[in-house]
């Protein structure tokens, strides 16, 4: 079988707007992280993330947490690019009792994996249509913190 290789598309930050809890579902416990905005940056596209995207997050009852999210990219030439993950982060209890307090945690403690598609009209970014992409997290205080890698 073929080596899967990676390359570097961009770095993304997301501001967190507030969060809408569900409560505990036969999945787990339900709360959407409201996007509020962010940034991304790479060496072929950068821009904002716009306001409006949301993050439907299960804690599982494993200690495990799912991420389901949705986004829309702006270029800073203007173009609208969906993009669509989901996660997976998890760690030693103590590790994830820390993140939930919002504390500062070091990402060499911890597992946050994505998995990414997007979706645009853009002609200029169209190839992003045809890809899949993965990536790595971590999750400061202030909000999630992604390095974004084409699957080649």
């Amino acid at each position: 079988m073929a080596e899967i290789r990676t390359r570097h598309l961009f770095d993304m930050t997301l501001q967190v707007a507030g969060m809408q809890a569900i409560g505990t579902t036969p999945n787990g416990n339900r709360r959407i992280g409201l996007v509020g905005g962010g940034t991304f940056k790479g060496e072929r596209l950068r821009g904002t993330v716009l306001p409006g995207g949301a993050d439907w997050i299960i804690a599982r009852p494993d200690g495990a947490t799912t991420l389901d999210v949705r986004l829309v990219l702006q270029t800073d030439d203007e173009e609208l690019i969906g993009m669509v993950y989901r996660g997976l982060r998890h760690g030693p209890p103590a590790v994830m009792q820390r993140l939930d307090r919002g504390e500062a945690v070091d990402p060499s403690e911890y597992y946050f994996r994505t998995a990414i598609m997007f979706e645009t009209a853009a002609e200029k970014y169209a190839w992003l249509n045809g890809i899949f992409a993965i990536g790595t997290g971590r999750r400061p205080p202030e909000g999630p913190v992604y390095e974004i890698f084409k699957v080649l």
